[in-house]
């Protein structure tokens, strides 16, 4: 019988051995705050969205809300064009609205916005693209008054810092365009600084 328990003993401790090796070994990918971006590369610009969708007062909103990330960041300077090390351009392509739940009438309860854009990013003094994706979208959802349901709820930092969009006949919907627009400022971020 001691036999027995010394070998479940042995056996149990070298499981907890190779589970403890394994989670070292899962610490080391853990998160850092060190930039995989080229340290060459100390400045940026970011041109002026051009906008070719049929909506209106998106450009500015997704304008501004890059600068404000790179700025509030401060691994890349944000500087003028001629200045810049790298050079972010973009055009808005689309909005949509689709509906997603609907009432026993009906109609639209809760709406999915979703605003999709071409990026680039250009090394100015190689005229090389460090990257470019002629698609991403940002996305968000609102109720309608037919939900009953309000959408003014806390929404991160948008309400604070992202000048709203103004378009749209209601304010839930302008409140959500800027939420995607938040998020598609969000990714094109996290793209450009942690180019992987």
């Amino acid at each position: 019988m001691r036999r027995i328990i010394e070998k479940q003993i042995f056996w149990l401790t070298s499981l907890l051995g190779i589970v403890m090796a394994l989670s070292l070994l899962d610490i080391s990918c853990a998160y850092t705050t060190k930039v995989s971006l080229d340290p060459r590369y100390q400045t940026i610009a970011i041109s002026g969205f051009y906008n070719k969708s049929s909506e209106y007062d998106l450009q500015a909103p997704l304008t501004n809300a890059l600068i404000r990330k790179f700025l509030n960041d401060g691994r890349l300077k944000v500087v003028k064009p001629e200045e810049a090390d790298l050079l972010i351009e973009g055009v808005i392509l689309d909005y949509k609205r689709k509906g997603l739940t609907y009432d026993a009438n009906d109609e639209t309860t809760q709406f999915l916005i979703v605003v999709t854009a071409g990026i680039r990013v250009t090394d100015q003094q190689t005229g090389k693209i460090l990257w470019q994706e002629p698609m991403m979208a940002g996305e968000s959802t609102y109720f309608t008054r037919a939900a009953g349901q309000s959408s003014d709820r806390l929404r991160g930092n948008v309400e604070t810092f992202l000048t709203p969009v103004r378009s749209f006949a209601s304010d839930e919907e302008n409140r959500a365009a800027s939420e995607a627009l938040e998020q598609l400022a969000s990714d094109i971020f996290y793209r450009t600084i942690e180019p992987w």
